[in-house]
């Protein structure tokens, strides 16, 4: 029987991983569907928004990474028990996608001279700005990013750290004794573990 659920994604890590992390997590099996940049083009114009991450269940397709995520969140019960402490969990997740916004503005930017000023702002301001907050919040939470428990932010966090880190060239959380615990905690979900083992291996 084929799996109920299937994730359309370029074969990269990146917004496709949290949803992959999700899945496995719950122990949901699904399609990994890989697709390559010179596949774009033609695959885009059937996308409902032509965009990737895509969800497929019961016929249906749906975009959009994080409405995607907060969905299988509560299907294996990663999200809040009730809308406050939903809340709380999405406005980290917020913060999270803010941060790695920034860093892909600057990454992708093609003119050198805008680049060079944008690295000046991101790594002198932005990034030390919100990645203070974040340890922070992650000490209040004993190496968790809400409730004080392993909640989808963690996972969020943990499963774009790769690609962020492809992105600056650095490690992001390097230095950072409870962003690095909030990461040591997701890796050692024995679900997690598995699915890294397995996954495709990529260099982003």
């Amino acid at each position: 029987m084929a799996p109920s659920y299937k994730v359309t994604y370029f074969n990269i890590t990146a917004l496709g991983e949290p949803i992959r992390f999700l899945l496995s997590y719950g122990g949901i099996e699904f399609e990994d569907c890989r697709v390559e940049m010179e596949q774009w083009p033609q695959i885009k114009p059937n996308m409902p928004f032509g965009q990737l991450p895509i969800l497929e269940h019961n016929g249906k397709k749906i975009p959009q990474s994080l409405a995607i995520c907060r969905y299988l969140a509560k299907q294996v019960k990663l999200a809040g028990n009730d809308d406050w402490e939903n809340l709380e969990i999405d406005s980290i997740v917020e913060t999270i996608n803010d941060l790695r916004q920034c860093i892909g503005k600057y990454h992708y930017e093609s003119d050198e001279k805008v680049k060079e000023r944008e690295r000046a702002i991101l790594f002198n301001e932005k990034m030390p700005f919100l990645l203070d907050r974040l340890e922070n919040v992650a000490k209040d939470n004993n190496g968790h990013f809400a409730l004080g428990r392993l909640t989808w932010a963690d996972l969020y966090f943990v499963s774009l750290l790769e690609y962020i880190n492809f992105m600056l060239k650095k490690d992001l959380i390097e230095n950072r004794p409870n962003l690095i615990a909030v990461k040591n905690n997701v890796l050692n979900v024995p679900a997690i573990k598995e699915w890294i083992e397995k996954r495709p291996k990529t260099n982003m």
